[in-house]
């Protein structure tokens, strides 16, 4: 009985979505050609788009995005850089939203072919972001595999890993690392990699065609400190120790260099010195992030990066002073 209701939702939500936007009529005109009201309607074009029915993209960015892509590609050495242009919301929710949305586009196209049969991801708002706004691709050849601990220290599903919504996209099969993202010391990070499942599955990541990451902040809006995957007490000494990074569970100072923090070490996951040479997309959004990504930047290993316009002119300023300061 529900797999009959969704199917009807489902071809209400298709024939809505064709009237609007096709069609051009009115929430209005839809509801009395339907049958349903007005609210119904709202509902059913919702769940066209929520469910991949309606797929729509601006193709272009302005001339800004486009000249700070050029500037950050040629410092970085980067093989691909994205800038989502600026909302106007002013604040960080508008530029994931903004690169949320171009990131999807750049996903859509590189798993529309067959290069990338075996994807090594990460985990992070931003990506979880993406994924939703991802179009609904067919394949079921893909492998999707997670390179970092799936649970937290409490053993409990992040909420942030994307495995699964990847999943639901493209019909591919998921692989779960059924670890935390960080042990509670060195010696139960040891116990876990002797598990014969959680070498199999780090192997498999290693051999990704393409690695999806985030680049995740030590500061109290980021994704560490807001689901309580380290303590307090952690965050004050990975800041003393002037972290302003977490890059696949790794801590980076401005430099792009380790911090001296033995957190890190606590890490489960392919550590990012183990992908360089390798295809690696970050996603990023918010100028609050102009540490942490110009940390993950100087490391060398990014190739392509998705960010938003904020962001980048906020990346663009930190070279342009490096460049006048060395002149």
């Amino acid at each position: 009985m529900q797999a009959r209701d969704d199917d009807w939702t489902s071809y209400m939500a298709i024939r809505a979505a064709w009237l609007s936007f096709v069609g051009g009529r009115t929430q209005g005109e839809i509801a009395s050609q339907l049958g349903v009201s007005p609210a119904k309607v709202h509902r059913l074009i919702a769940h066209a788009q929520r469910e991949g029915y309606v797929k729509f993209q601006v193709d272009g960015r302005p001339m800004e995005c486009l000249k700070l892509e050029k500037e950050l590609s040629h410092h970085f050495d980067l093989t691909n850089c994205i800038v989502a242009p600026d909302l106007g919301g002013g604040d960080d929710e508008s530029a994931l939203r903004a690169v949320a949305v171009s990131a999807a586009q750049f996903l859509s196209g590189l798993l529309s072919g067959t290069s990338v049969k075996r994807l090594g991801v990460g985990m992070g708002r931003t990506l979880t972001a993406a994924v939703e706004a991802l179009p609904k691709v067919s394949r079921t050849d893909l492998e999707i595999m997670s390179i970092c601990g799936s649970l937290t220290r409490t053993l409990a599903a992040n909420p942030y890993d994307i495995v699964q919504k990847m999943q639901e996209r493209t019909g591919g099969i998921g692989y779960y690392l059924p670890v935390p993202y960080f042990a509670e010391n060195q010696d139960e990070r040891a116990m876990f990699l002797t598990q014969r499942s959680v070498q199999d599955l780090m192997e498999r990541a290693r051999q990704s065609d393409a690695f999806l990451i985030g680049i995740g902040s030590v500061e109290n809006e980021g994704h560490l400190v807001q689901r309580g995957m380290i303590t307090k007490t952690e965050q004050e000494g990975l800041l003393s120790g002037g972290a302003v990074c977490d890059l696949m569970g790794r801590f980076l100072t401005i430099d792009g260099e380790l911090a001296p923090d033995p957190l890190g070490d606590c890490a489960v996951g392919l550590h990012f010195e183990e992908v360089r040479g390798r295809r690696l997309i970050a996603l990023v959004g918010g100028e609050s992030k102009v540490d942490a990504t110009l940390a993950a930047l100087r490391t060398g290993v990014i190739t392509d990066l998705v960010t938003d316009e904020t962001l980048a002119r906020a990346l663009s300023a930190r070279v342009g002073s490096q460049l006048a300061q060395s002149a």
